[in-house]
Parts: structure tokens; sequence; C-alpha cells
């Protein structure tokens, strides 16, 4: 049976391979919560901002300090964007791999990934590796389908700092650069259809809602 999967997809495979195998073979998945509104609004506000400069032909000086590279500026990035179509690759198998991007650069005719994220607050030292999965496999799929792009991608943090008169909120921004690994991508795809199509796995050590689990069963 072929499979769908997403970075968020392949999160829930990294957080608990338990939970993974039964949401995609039981339809048996972890309770749904509220997904705040802010970061998707965010998203189409800078999303809107940055399309105001590839209309221009320029960049945002918010990322003067990626040198030599432009918007990249093509109709599939609609598609890429898009949460019902995103970036796809399927395998020999028929196994669909997606994922959508933010935005795009371009530099020397490689493409660079762009991914917005919003926070309550300051970036930690650590903060990008959470999203080092994510990168990869965006970075994966562009290469699947005959992109050449560079070895890293940019992740640019927003959060608030202070409220002005008249509700006008000041934002902070950070831009982080991150080193990208298709091959580790790769290597998440198949470790997580490997385990897809085996018997179900052990839960995470760490899994609360497999804990939750066992103890309603005691």
């Amino acid at each position: 049976m072929p499979y769908k999967l997403s970075p968020s997809g392949l999160s829930l495979f990294s957080d608990c391979p338990r939970c993974f195998w039964l949401d995609y073979n039981k339809d048996i998945s972890r309770p749904a919560f509220i997904f705040p509104s802010l970061p998707s609004g965010m998203d189409r506000i800078l999303k809107a901002y940055f399309d105001s400069y590839r209309k221009k032909g320029q960049m945002p000086p918010e990322l003067f300090m990626i040198k030599g590279a432009r918007l990249f500026n093509d109709k599939e990035l609609d598609v890429w964007r898009s949460n019902f179509k995103g970036v796809r690759w399927t395998d020999n198998e028929g196994n669909l791999f997606r994922g959508a991007v933010d935005e795009i650069l371009e530099k020397g005719g490689r493409l660079i990934v762009l991914d917005f994220k919003t926070r309550g607050f300051p970036v930690k030292k650590d903060t990008h590796e959470h999203y080092q999965d994510q990168l990869n496999i965006y970075n994966l799929l562009l290469r699947k389908n005959g992109y050449k792009t560079e070895d890293y991608a940019y992740l640019l943090f927003v959060h608030p700092t202070k409220m002005q008169k008249k509700g006008k909120v000041i934002f902070h921004l950070d831009l982080i650069k991150v080193k990208t690994s298709p091959k580790d991508a790769e290597k998440l795809f198949n470790k997580a259809l490997k385990v897809l199509k085996g018997k179900m796995p052990k839960a995470s050590k760490d899994c609360e809602y497999c804990k939750w689990t066992r103890s309603t069963r005691s």
C-alpha cells in the first residue's frame, strides 16, 4: 500500500514510531489540538510582503546578509506553497512525499529554501535544530524534481517584542542559516517506510500519549 508522507508525518515518526504506525496504518491519531492562528497569519503577511519585492525585482532588506541571491520568480512557487500540493516526489513504489515551502531564493542557478517561524519568545542557540529534518526534506524534494540546491537553508524567526499605541505590535526578526543534508532526509523517508510496512513498533520511552494509554489499561 503506497503512503503519503510529509514533514509533519516524519516529525511524528521521530517523536514516536508507534503513534506514527497507528496513525498511518490504523487511522488512530493522537488527540487533535487547536492550532494557533497567529503563525498562519504571519506566514500570509510575510509571503505577501516578499511577493511585493518579487514584483519589483528586489530583495527584501531583511535579507541583506544573503549576498548574490534573488527571490525565485516562477509560477511553480504558487504550487510549492500550497498545503494541498507542495513540492512532490513519488518513489518507485508509489509512495508520495510532499512538503509546502514558504519562500525560495535563487543564487547562481541553485535554489535556497527560506522558512518562516513565528514564536512567542526569542530564539535560543538550539532552536533551529528542531527544524533540521524539515529543511532537509525540502531540499531533497527540490532535488528529486530536478532542481539544484545549495547545501544550506534559512529560517526567519519572528517574535513580538512590545506593543505601542493604537495596537501596533513590534516584531523582532532573526535570520539563521542552517546546513542541510538531503541524504539524511532520504534515509529518514526509507526508515519511516520500513516501519510502516512492518509490525507495530514499540512506543518511544518519552511519548506521553503512549504512557497515558498504558496507564488507562492498568
